[in-house]
């Protein structure tokens, strides 16, 4: 798209601070071009990368993707070799990319199911990068909303069992700290590519007041027009939690 038919720029003030994307759309992306899936996963190993600096450029606080959830381990064996060889190679390849950009990087998930290879590089990459003071990028790896919330509960139900909580002390504000993310700016803006609109178990507690947005393009084909889209939308709802839209004008008073 040229500079001119540009939509204006979403004004900083009204950026979302955190953004979430599913990544949708890869294998479609191939075997619309009569390639293998797993040219779809390449392909869209760059899309992050545009993204990322587009998040990182735009001022951005927390962009948190969805590479590989716990559900992917039934696809085709070949297949999830294939993200797992390219999982690696990109961490290895961007590592130092992201250091440089003063990227943050994290990763939320169960990694016990990784290779000792990739555990050891996802233990690096966040030592390395965890002074740095830009985006934060969430890696959400074997990663699951019912797993999120599960291991929480598991956690409280250990601090109970040690006599640190009570079970009458358990509300929604107390259980929050033990989710993943708990310490980052909550989630505002969701995305999801390649037409599904679905949520997949993702982030199933922090979406609770998030921005939802659909987009029918292939995840290797979404750019950073694409994004500024979603972002140009995020900034045009009226965002209310539980408030009407008359207490909204008042400043948020009853």
């Amino acid at each position: 798209m040229s500079d001119e038919a540009r939509s204006p720029l979403t004004p900083r003030d009204r950026l979302p601070r955190h953004v979430a994307i599913v990544m949708d759309g890869n294998g479609r992306w191939a075997q619309q071009r009569s390639l293998p899936r797993t040219a779809g996963h390449r392909e869209g190993a760059r899309t992050v990368r545009r993204v990322v600096q587009a998040c990182n450029e735009r001022g951005i606080e927390v962009l948190t993707l969805f590479a590989f959830s716990s559900e992917n381990w039934r696809r085709p064996r070949r297949e999830v070799e294939v993200l797992m060889n390219l999982f690696l190679t990109t961490l290895r390849s961007e590592i130092r990319r992201l250091d440089t950009a003063n990227i943050r990087l994290r990763f939320i998930g169960d990694p016990g199911a990784f290779s000792a290879t990739l555990q050891s590089y996802i233990v690096k990459a966040q030592q390395r990068t965890a002074g740095n003071t830009g985006l934060t990028l969430v890696i959400a790896a074997n990663y699951g909303g019912r797993w999120d919330i599960a291991q929480a509960a598991r956690r409280v139900a250990e601090d109970v069992a040690a006599g640190r909580l009570q079970p009458a002390d358990v509300t929604p504000a107390v259980l929050h700290p033990y989710t993943c993310l708990s310490d980052l700016p909550e989630l505002d803006l969701f995305i999801r590519t390649a037409g599904e609109q679905r949520i997949s178990n993702f982030l199933l507690w922090q979406l609770a007041y998030t921005e939802l947005y659909f987009t029918d393009r292939l995840w290797p084909d979404f750019d950073v027009d694409d994004l500024e889209a979603a972002c140009a939308a995020f900034a045009s709802r009226q965002r209310r939690f539980g408030l009407t839209a008359e207490q909204i004008a008042r400043g948020g008073h009853a």
